[in-house]
């Protein structure tokens, strides 16, 4: 039957394969038939009305790059460019199975074309800093690309670094105001057995070596407790 060839009541209507392509982040959740999501469940009158289509779902995160490799397709390596999400190293090895999988391809030229202006739109939602006006082919710019995700991926790795560095950094400092603040406390529980055990305030300054102020301001403050 043609695609526009008009349908006679006698002939009935074409088989119908309900196909859901999903590539967000969290995995897909929803039930695959659309009477399972009718809620509340409609009473027995109404259900014979209710739609019942079941979908095939394809959930382009659900597979690992182990089971992607196991199908060398350009779809499978559009899977993995998107997987990738916004790491450049895994990127990088993403294209260049999509560079590997259309040179095998008996159509190359046909695929090279499609493919490459996906890629460029998406380099373009990521922000890639790549030049994509020279970026024509996957296979004859393969070079030029490879090199700019190389640059990418460094720069990638320079961040992490800076951002290892600062959080440590920060957990050393946190560290060390709490070494600070539990010596503090020791000392000022030290101060208060001195002072229960009937020390003087020059015979606690002393052995504590604490200030005359410090422990007017120690007193004070169990005095408020």
């Amino acid at each position: 039957m043609k695609k526009n060839s008009p349908l006679t009541p006698g002939q009935g209507l074409p088989p119908v394969f309900p196909v859901v392509l999903y590539n967000g982040s969290r995995r897909w959740s929803a039930q695959q038939d659309i009477y399972q999501m009718i809620q509340p469940e409609p009473p027995s009158f109404l259900r014979v009305y209710q739609p019942q289509l079941r979908y095939y779902l394809v959930d382009e995160g659900a597979y690992t790059d182990e089971e992607l490799g196991l199908t060398p397709t350009p779809l499978s390596a559009l899977f993995s460019v998107e997987n990738a999400g916004d790491s450049w190293a895994t990127l990088q090895r993403a294209v260049d199975r999509v560079v590997a999988i259309i040179q095998a391809d008996p159509n190359k030229e046909r695929i090279d074309r499609v493919i490459t202006r996906w890629i460029k739109r998406h380099l373009n939602r990521l922000s890639a800093e790549v030049n994509l006006e020279q970026l024509n082919s996957l296979i004859e710019d393969k070079d030029m690309l490879a090199e700019n995700l190389e640059n990418l991926v460094k720069k990638e790795r320079l961040q992490g670094i800076e951002q290892g560095i600062q959080q440590g950094m920060q957990q050393g400092y946190q560290k060390a105001q709490a070494e600070v603040e539990a010596a503090e406390k020791r000392m000022i529980r030290t101060v208060i057995n001195m002072l229960q055990a009937g020390l003087s305030d020059d015979q606690v300054v002393a052995i504590a070596d604490i200030t005359p102020e410090e422990l007017k301001a120690i007193k004070a403050q169990q005095s408020q407790h």
